[in-house]
């Protein structure tokens, strides 16, 4: 095989070129069978700070897109074999590269042509001969809307990240289909526990409890809203623990204006019962069994119901809340339950009391 011409820039495979800087440069595909066309933009864009691959062909085209996702791609319309038209209408089919912007580099002025590219996908289009100033331009142009959403899901991500590390996790739901638009790590756990693995026609979609609870909820948020509340949480228990859903906030387009045609974001986090028995046993130096019957006070339980819950005699559930009382400095059943839900609602926000 003869060696590239020296002007000539060889086709950079991201698997061989080590991790590509996407901190500090966008990352740009020139695509085209031309070397002399190559080398030309691949000096400009190389002297303009943007990280370069190209590729000579079609087929090669995809392959530098699937592996390396560039910011956009400059891609020649007439190629032997596959051509542009069709490299780009099978990079807009892949959910991947869809959302790269393409700008067509063709020597084809005729009114069909341009069409065509746009058809396929393109976004702008430059004419030959290639002008580099011109090409940087445009580029700038589509780079920035490309960056303000590399920004906005880099931005999502930390939060959502942020979330499960405080034990919280969230979730996007489209109300209109319930279709689960995405899902922190922790919260793809905690779903698969508390409902069970998704059949496989049912992957993409949110448990039918969270759509119906959702679906519930949405034509009363304005009044809501206007009283300074909150929709009622979804709580789900699974045997001394429960998962509890807060809608969060509302994203995308809304034509209806009812909030059924917006994405939801939603917050989830479990609680556990014995982790409140032991937070209110640590926080009023109570003994495990008189954190236990407080724990059922606050749930609004009478002594006798205590009583059958932990075994015991509503007398002995009495002895355990006289005692309760006097280590929390209160007098009443209602002092007490307040003093402890106020303790609950800091260490456990989302519990249900």
């Amino acid at each position: 095989m003869s060696p590239a011409p020296v002007d000539s820039p060889v086709e950079r495979h991201p698997a061989d070129a080590g991790p590509l800087d996407r901190a500090n440069s966008d990352v740009v595909l020139i695509v085209d069978d031309v070397p002399d066309n190559l080398a030309m933009l691949h000096d400009a864009l190389d002297e303009s700070g943007y990280t370069v691959l190209v590729a000579t062909s079609g087929e090669s085209a995809l392959q530098r897109a699937a592996q390396a996702r560039p910011d956009i791609v400059l891609l020649d319309a007439m190629m032997p074999g596959m051509d542009g038209f069709e490299v780009a209408r099978r990079l807009k089919a892949l959910p991947a590269t869809a959302h790269i912007p393409i700008i067509f580099m063709t020597g084809l002025t005729e009114t069909e042509h341009l069409v065509a590219a746009l058809e396929a996908g393109g976004v702008d289009y430059v004419t030959k001969p290639i002008k580099p100033k011109e090409v940087l331009a445009r580029m700038n142009v589509h780079l920035q809307g490309a960056r303000r959403a590399r920004q906005e899901v880099r931005e999502a991500g930390q939060a959502r990240n942020a979330l499960d590390a405080f034990g919280y996790a969230s979730i996007t739901v489209r109300a209109s289909d319930g279709r689960l638009m995405w899902q922190t790590p922790l919260a793809r756990d905690l779903l698969t526990r508390y409902f069970g693995p998704p059949a496989p026609h049912q992957a993409n979609l949110a448990p039918q409890p969270v759509i119906d609870w959702l679906r519930l909820h949405l034509p009363m948020l304005d009044v809501l809203a206007a009283q300074q509340l909150e929709p009622p949480r979804l709580s789900v228990a699974q045997g001394a623990r429960s998962l509890s859903f807060r809608l969060h906030q509302q994203t995308g387009d809304d034509e209806g204006g009812s909030g059924e045609g917006h994405d939801w974001l939603i917050i989830m986090r479990e609680v556990s019962d014995a982790a409140v028995i032991e937070a209110m046993s640590l926080s009023f130096k109570l003994t495990g069994r008189e954190a236990e019957v407080l724990y059922w006070v606050v749930k609004g339980k009478t002594n006798r119901d205590i009583g059958e819950i932990l075994g015991s005699s509503p007398a002995t559930v009495k002895k355990h809340l006289e005692r309760v009382y006097v280590k929390m400095g209160v007098e009443t059943r209602t002092a007490a339950a307040g003093m402890a839900m106020g303790k609950i609602r800091q260490l456990h926000p989302q519990f249900e009391g």
